[in-house]
């Protein structure tokens, strides 16, 4: 049941991100230094749309979380860019390469040898104060090197480095929605209030979400969803292993194949977000036509 719920999660993130593109594509640049350029992003009904359709997907995810593990969980939102290339096809008339077909279906074939073989087995809700400070330490430096690269690149290259480091970030508050949900059923509202947890998990959201904007109104989704579909998993599954004890099921082999079946899947996405490199850039922010039908 949650594994279900987390495709739902994807789906609607991918529709987010889709139709807050469409509203971007309206607006002259964005910029995390130029406060007006977020506000005027606020004013675009299409964008709204996709911010609503973002936060549905975040409800989603966080019951699958609380029913389900980390480390199987975020990995199924890799399918996000699945979703999201027929979407764009259709909303913002971005063109659907062969490469970023054939990295669809190498994706979910990944998926679905990593769901069959391995089986998380449980591991803890939460992890010592300190552990944490470490993980977000670390994955806020990775975050911050890949926003300083983003603000140097242009075209899909940065649509990519921007949506690395939205992924870093989605993954770190997505670890970090888990203890808080579990504090929440344990202990109830006013327990999740005085918690750390829940507000680095919102600061963590917060911050992926204003930067996933700028990624975005590049116009290059297909670059933009990729990276933040394989970097928002890899984080989850780092701390989900080592800090909340998660493992996939004996024997060995099962693991080893459904760790190569996730790094499948991963590899899937890289060719997706690759599949636009070699495109000729027209700008950093318009959309390639689709072709007439």
């Amino acid at each position: 049941m949650a594994e279900v719920l987390a495709l739902v999660a994807a789906f609607f993130f991918a529709l987010a991100a889709t139709l807050q593109q469409k509203g971007a594509l309206g607006t002259g640049e964005v910029s995390l230094g130029s406060p007006s350029s977020l506000v005027n992003l606020a004013k675009q009904t299409w964008w709204l749309f996709g911010t609503l359709a973002l936060l549905v997907g975040y409800a989603f995810q966080a019951v699958a979380l609380a029913n389900g593990r980390l480390a199987v969980i975020q990995p199924l939102l890799v399918t996000t860019i699945v979703f999201a290339l027929p979407l764009g096809y259709l909303l913002t008339s971005q063109v659907v390469h062969r490469r970023e077909i054939l990295g669809a279906v190498v994706v979910v074939f990944g998926l679905a040898v990593f769901m069959v073989v391995g089986d998380a087995a449980d591991g803890v809700d939460n992890a010592p104060a300190s552990e944490w400070a470490i993980a977000v330490a670390v994955f806020s430096a990775i975050a911050v090197v890949l926003l300083v690269l983003g603000g140097r690149g242009t075209g899909p290259r940065k649509a990519a480095l921007y949506g690395a480091c939205a992924g870093v970030l989605y993954g770190l508050s997505a670890s970090l929605c888990k203890p808080t949900v579990e504090i929440y059923g344990d202990s109830g509202l006013a327990a999740v209030l005085e918690s750390w947890e829940f507000y680095a998990f919102a600061v963590a959201g917060i911050l992926a979400f204003l930067v996933q904007q700028v990624s975005l109104s590049t116009g290059n989704l297909a670059a933009s969803v990729a990276t933040v579909s394989v970097c928002n998993p890899l984080v989850s599954i780092v701390i989900g292993t080592l800090l909340l004890d998660e493992r996939l099921a004996e024997p060995t082999w099962h693991k080893l194949i459904a760790y190569c079946g996730l790094a499948l899947a991963l590899g899937g996405a890289v060719v997706i977000s690759l599949a636009t490199e070699g495109v000729k850039e027209q700008g950093d922010r318009a959309p390639v036509p689709a072709p007439a039908t």
